[in-house]
Formats: C-alpha cells, structure tokens, sequence
C-alpha cells in the first residue's frame, strides 16, 4: 500500500498526534481515505440534526477521531465515483488493520464498528480511558 494523499493530510489537520500515528501505518496495509477529522461545534450540530450523528459530544470535535472510507484505487492514486466502498466486509478488513497499527504502536482505540448500537464502521477514535 502506498502512503496517505495529499487530501487525507489534509483532513487530518487538528486530530491528535497519536490516532494520526495510526492511520499512517495501517494505510500501509490497506486501502482508505480519510472523509473526516477535526470537526467544528456546528458541523457536529448539523450531522446530529439529519440522524448522522448521536451525539455533541463526539471525539471529532476535539480531534481524537476520524472517518475512513475503503478505497479500491483503479491505479490512478485519484478518488473517483465507484472507488470508495462502504461494505461490511471491507471494513473488519480496514478495523483490523487500524487496531493492528494502533496496537503495534500502543494506541488504544475505540472502533465504531464494535460498537452494539449504532454501529459506525468508518470511524476509529482514541480511547477516552487513555486520552480523556
């Protein structure tokens, strides 16, 4: 696997050093963008309004979270319509490969895709025991 774009950089400005660590070493062993990082008071406000979100008090909106996002590149290393994947299947792949990178690294995380209700495959945060 090839490292993080330009734009994933990017959406990882404000999220903490650490869950940043991760995300570098498990895009080595799996293909994904990253959708989200730092989220602003109001954009957590609108995602609770439409049902996107539980909570105001997400991990997003002090950067200790992120979204990814399966990516199957056709080679080009650009993101286009029909690349990016939300099966379940592709995401144990892509949580395994992030509590890996967290483990190997000792970050403990919080998987969304563990989670009973309101499963969220897409999003990894640290560990609120660890990095309250």
């Amino acid at each position: 696997m090839a490292a993080l774009l330009a734009r994933d950089r990017a959406r990882l400005a404000g999220v903490h050093r650490d869950l940043v660590r991760v995300v570098e070493r498990a895009r080595l062993a799996v293909p994904f963008i990253v959708t989200e990082g730092l989220r602003s008071r109001e954009r957590q406000a609108r995602l609770v309004a439409i049902g996107a979100s539980r909570t105001m008090d997400s991990r997003h909106v002090t950067g200790h979270a992120v979204d990814l996002a399966y990516w199957l590149d056709d080679g080009d290393g650009a993101v286009e319509q029909g690349e990016i994947r939300w099966d379940w299947s592709l995401y144990e792949q892509l949580g395994a490969a992030m509590k890996a990178a967290a483990k190997a690294l000792g970050v403990p995380i919080v998987w969304g895709g563990d989670w009973t209700s309101f499963r969220d495959g897409p999003h990894f945060e640290l560990d609120r025991r660890a990095y309250p």
